[in-house]
């Protein structure tokens, strides 16, 4: 089973202020290798506190938020940032 990526617009602005490589890794790291499992959450990990409810996986220096939703096969990205950052 194949996920669908979608990007909240507030996250599709954030990759668009990075870097293009980072930003082309960071997409092409979700297509093939998020996307494609039969449970994206085997390689992701649950946020807690005040983020509960989305996942977050890490990507070089990168993380990657998103809520995953079982009914649509859709994984909505709503945070790109560095990791120091990310949670702000």
């Amino acid at each position: 089973m194949a996920w669908t990526i979608e990007f909240h617009p507030d996250a599709a602005k954030e990759l668009k202020k990075l870097d293009r490589a980072v930003a082309a890794r960071i997409v092409r790291t979700l297509e093939t290798r998020i996307a494609p499992l039969d449970d994206p959450r085997s390689l992701g990990a649950a946020l807690k506190g005040e983020h509960g409810g989305f996942w977050r996986w890490r990507i070089g220096d990168y993380r990657v938020v998103a809520r995953i939703e079982d009914s649509r096969i859709t994984i909505l990205v709503v945070r790109v940032a560095h990791r120091r950052d990310v949670y702000r």
